[in-house]
C-alpha cells in the first residue's frame, strides 16, 4: 500500500530509541523527510547517520521536550530548514512509574506538557500542508487500571483526553488528531527488557496477560503510527489506536 507521504516532513520527538526510533525509520522506509529529537547526543547523531543512509532527508536535535522554548525553537527551525511540517508525533515518555512526588512531576512536564507544546507549535504549520497529521502516543495504562496507574497512566489518559478535544477543534481545518495506545512492547533496553532481568515476577504476569503468548515489537508499534499519520487514514481523527494484541479486556464504544 502507497501511504502517500513520499517527501513529506515528519517530526518525531524521543526519535532514537525502541518505538520512536521504529517510527522515525518507518516513516523514511515510506520516503518521508525526518525531524527528530532525543537528549542524548551520540545517539541523535548516529541516527541521523542511519536515517540519511535510507535516501530521505534526516535532521536529529538533541533537545529535553520538557523545555518548552526549545520545544517551539525545534519545530520553527525545523519547518523552515524542511520546507514545511506535515505530521508530526509526540512519542517522548518519562517513563516514570512509582508512585513519588518526583515521579508526578517529570511525567506532567515531559508526557503530558511535551505533547500539549508539541501539538501547540506545529498546528500552524499543519494547516499549510496537505497531510496535517499529528498523533501522540500514549498507552493501554491510560486506558485501564494497571500497575502503571500512578504517575504514569494518569499522563497517559490525560492525552487522550487532550487530543481527542484537539482532533474537534481543528478538524474544520482539516487536521487531524489521533492517539495511539501501545501494549506491552519489548525491545533490547526498553521497560520491558529491565523488568524481565529487574521484576521477573512481573514480567512473568504481564506475559500471561498477553493472549497471543508475546509482547508485540516497536516496529508493530510504528506501522500503526505511521498508518494513521498518512493520508490513506483520512477519515480515522480524534481515535485511540489500541496496538495491543487483544491484550486489554474492555470494549471501545
Amino acid at each position: 500500500m502507497d501511504l502517500k507521504i513520499k517527501g513529506k516532513t515528519a517530526m518525531v520527538t524521543g526519535g532514537t530509541k525502541g518505538i520512536g526510533r521504529a517510527i522515525v525509520e518507518a516513516f523514511a522506509a515510506e520516503g518521508a523527510n525526518v525531524a527528530f529529537c532525543a537528549r542524548n547526543p551520540e545517539e541523535v547523531a548516529q541516527t541521523e547517520k542511519d536515517i540519511t543512509a535510507m535516501g530521505v532527508k534526516a535532521k536529529g536535535t538533541v533537545l529535553d521536550v520538557s523545555d518548552a522554548e526549545g520545544l517551539r525553537s525545534w519545530v520553527e527551525n525545523t519547518a523552515s530548514e524542511f520546507g514545511g511540517i506535515d505530521m508530526a508525533v509526540a512519542n517522548v515518555s518519562a517513563l516514570a512509574i512509582p508512585d513519588e512526588d518526583a515521579n508526578w512531576e517529570a511525567s506532567f512536564r515531559v508526557d503530558l506538557m511535551g505533547t500539549v507544546n508539541l501539538v501547540k507549535a506545529v498546528l500552524p504549520h499543519l494547516e499549510n500542508s496537505d497531510v496535517k497529521s499529528v498523533v501522540a502516543i500514549s498507552s493501554v495504562s491510560g486506558r485501564e487500571a494497571d500497575f502503571a496507574s500512578g504517575p504514569y497512566g494518569t499522563m497517559k489518559t490525560a492525552i487522550i483526553g487532550y487530543m481527542a478535544g484537539v482532533a474537534l477543534q481543528v478538524a474544520e481545518k482539516g487536521i487531524r488528531a489521533n492517539t495511539v495506545s501501545p501494549g506491552n512492547t519489548y525491545f533490547p533496553g526498553g521497560v520491558w527488557n529491565n523488568i524481565e532481568s529487574g521484576n521477573p515476577e512481573l514480567y512473568e504476569f504481564a506475559m500471561g496477560l498477553n493472549p497471543t503468548g508475546r509482547m508485540g515489537t516497536a516496529e508493530e508499534q510504528a506501522a500503526g503510527v505511521v498508518f494513521i499519520s498518512s493520508p490513506v487514514a483520512s477519515r480515522i481523527n480524534g481515535a485511540n489506536l489500541l496496538i495491543d494484541g487483544a491484550l486489554t479486556r474492555g470494549i471501545q464504544f
